[in-house]
C-alpha cells in the first residue's frame, strides 16, 4: 500500500476535528502524505460527499481514502474497508463510498472494521473519523492487510447510493441534479456526449424543462461567456452539464436541489 491517505469529511474548518485526524495519522504513519479532498461537504449530505469523492478519485494517487460524512455515527451502521482498483476506501457503510468505489473499478473485497486493536482508545461514538478511520488508515499505510480489520462482507450487501442516470428519448435527454457546489452551480447527470448525440453544439441554445417550467439557455464553454447575472449551461470539468449564473447562484434562482428532474433538448 502506498503511503498516501486522503480525507473527505463534513467537519468544516471552524473546529479542530480535521487537525485531530491529521494528528492521529501523523502519530501512527508519520511518513504518510495526507491529501485533504474536502472538509466543507454540507453537514450530513452523503450524496454530495459521494459525488465529490467519485469525481476526484481519478486524479488522486492510489492509497487509503477516508470518507467521513456520517449522520449515522454511533448507530447501527457498519464501518467498512473496501478494496477497489488497488485502493482501500474506509468509512461508514451508508453509500458515501459507493460511487468512488465504482469509479475506481468496482469493489473486489470488503471488510467490516471491527478489530478494535487498531482503534484509538477510548473510542468516541460520535467521532469515528478520529478514533477509527484515521488510525486504521495509518496502519494500512504501514502494511496492515484490510482482511485483518474484521469479517469479510459479501459485496452485494454493501450499501450503495442509486447511481445518477440520464436517458435519451424522443429528441431530448432526461436526468437529475447530481450536486450543487459552493457557487450554486447545478451539476446534472447528463453528459456533454448526450447533448452531442442530440446534435447540440457549443454556441447553440438549449431547451430546459424544470418540471412545468421551460427555459431557453445558451450552451457555452464557460459561465464567463455570458454577462454577469445571466444563466448559462456548459460542460464542467467532469464532462457533465452544469447550469450556472455568471457571478450568481443558479440553484437558488431556479430552485434546483440535488435530485431534481431536468430535461434538455435542442431549442426549436
Amino acid at each position: 500500500m502506498t503511503s498516501v491517505i486522503t480525507l473527505l469529511t463534513d467537519y468544516g474548518l471552524e473546529d479542530g476535528y480535521v487537525a485531530a485526524c491529521h494528528g492521529v495519522i501523523a502519530g501512527i504513519a508519520p511518513e504518510a502524505r495526507v491529501i485533504d479532498v474536502c472538509h466543507l461537504v454540507p453537514a450530513g449530505d452523503v450524496r454530495r460527499g459521494a459525488a465529490i469523492l467519485a469525481q476526484t478519485i481519478p486524479y488522486l494517487p492510489k492509497g487509503v481514502h477516508i470518507g467521513a460524512v456520517d449522520p449515522g455515527a454511533g448507530g447501527a451502521r457498519r464501518a467498512i474497508a473496501v478494496e477497489a482498483g488497488g485502493r482501500v476506501f474506509i468509512g461508514p457503510d451508508n453509500g458515501l463510498l459507493s460511487w468512488a468505489v465504482h469509479a475506481a473499478g468496482d469493489a473486489t473485497a470488503a471488510y467490516e472494521i471491527r478489530n478494535d486493536d487498531y482503534f484509538l482508545h477510548p473510542v468516541s461514538p460520535t467521532f469515528h473519523g478520529r478514533d477509527v478511520f484515521a488510525p486504521v488508515a495509518g496502519r494500512l499505510c504501514g502494511g496492515l492487510k484490510p482482511s485483518s480489520l474484521g469479517p469479510e462482507i459479501p459485496l452485494p450487501r454493501l450499501v450503495s447510493l442509486p447511481e445518477p442516470t440520464s436517458q435519451l428519448r424522443e429528441g431530448s435527454v432526461e436526468g437529475e441534479v447530481v450536486s450543487v457546489d459552493r457557487y450554486g452551480n447545478t451539476q446534472l447527470s447528463i453528459a456533454a456526449g448526450d447533448l452531442a448525440a442530440l446534435g447540440v453544439r457549443v454556441g447553440d441554445t438549449l431547451g430546459v424543462w424544470l418540471g412545468r417550467r421551460q427555459l431557453a439557455l445558451p450552451y457555452r464553454e464557460t459561465f464567463a461567456a455570458v454577462p454577469p447575472g445571466e444563466l448559462v449551461a456548459f460542460a464542467d470539468s467532469a464532462g457533465l452539464i452544469a447550469i450556472a449564473v455568471n457571478s450568481g447562484d443558479a440553484a437558488q434562482r431556479l430552485g434546483l436541489p440535488p435530485g431534481a428532474h431536468v430535461r434538455l433538448s435542442p431549442s426549436p
